[in-house]
């Protein structure tokens, strides 16, 4: 088929619109269409500015990327709902409306529950599943986001560092390096940001966390793709150990920790992780180029 290119850098890309289960989502996309698309779910609070643009560029030199806008978050309509299994309702939801068959899917923290959740509900949807930062439901400590992450985020106000710095990276000079590079492509995009998150959608998405966290665990060996997950040797807002297992529980799993690193081990590292991701998505796609 003959492929249409997008826009290809991540900064300029416009903002869209789709209309799905009875509201509006906000969404962005570039690379090449045609293929299977790859869709990008991002953390708590984050709305289409923070998804790191050296990540979505660099996937976008081989494929056909999207990101969304959860509801009630940035641009899109409605109120954020207070449970994954909703999130993962709207997700689905949106790549229906989208036109699209097939997905590949990408959830990093918050969006790697959602992900989890979409290729369970939806299991012939998603063919690639890249799980990053993130933890299984009734993951332990994943109820502690909120008490782990307020004196962190009060911690950045009193310092006046985005509070990420300390939520995201550890505290070794080369990770607080990482950090600052990281913030600074947050910023790159000039005209036509995103609405940043209210306080009311901030808890909900947070109200969500933790009910993910204390909910029954699922059966992960019923992901039946493969599946990439990755994280930071020292995650301390969804421990580390939550990738172990996962990677134990998910039949065809690979699994990357970076060593000096946290949350954010895949902002950090993006230099390693892109090519990592692209190869993982290669060893079973056909290339659209």
């Amino acid at each position: 088929m003959p492929l249409k290119a997008l826009q290809t850098t991540y900064v300029h890309v416009p903002t869209n619109l789709v209309s799905a289960a009875g509201t509006t989502f906000a969404y962005r996309e570039l690379g090449h269409r045609g293929g299977v698309p790859l869709v990008l779910l991002n953390h708590w609070g984050a709305v289409l500015d923070n998804f790191d643009p050296q990540i979505v560029d660099g996937l976008a030199r081989e494929h056909h990327v999207i990101t969304i806008d959860y509801r009630g978050i940035g641009l899109s309509g409605g109120t954020a709902p207070v449970t994954v299994d909703e999130m993962a309702r709207d997700t689905i939801a949106v790549i229906r409306a989208m036109g699209f068959e097939q997905i590949d899917l990408f959830g990093f923290s918050l969006g790697g529950f959602v992900a989890q959740d979409v290729a369970l509900k939806a299991p012939g949807l998603v063919r690639r599943l890249i799980l990053t930062g993130t933890g299984p439901a009734g993951g332990q400590g994943i109820d502690h986001v909120g008490p782990v992450s307020w004196p962190l985020i009060l911690k950045g106000l009193l310092t006046r560092h985005d509070p990420k710095t300390y939520l995201f990276f550890t505290a070794t000079e080369n990770s607080r390096q990482a950090a600052g590079a990281f913030l600074n492509r947050l910023k790159e995009r000039r005209a036509g940001r995103d609405k940043g998150p209210t306080p009311r959608a901030f808890l909900r998405q947070l109200k969500a966390i933790k009910a993910w966290g204390q909910q029954v665990p699922q059966d992960l060996a019923g992901l039946h793709m493969p599946v990439l997950i990755v994280n930071g040797d020292n995650d301390i807002m969804v421990p580390t150990p939550l990738s172990r297992d996962m990677a134990r529980r998910i039949p065809h799993a690979q699994l990357v920790i970076y060593e000096d690193a946290g949350h954010g081990s895949i902002f950090q590292y993006h230099a390693d992780f892109v090519p990592k991701a692209l190869a993982f998505l290669a060893a079973f796609t056909p290339h659209w180029h």
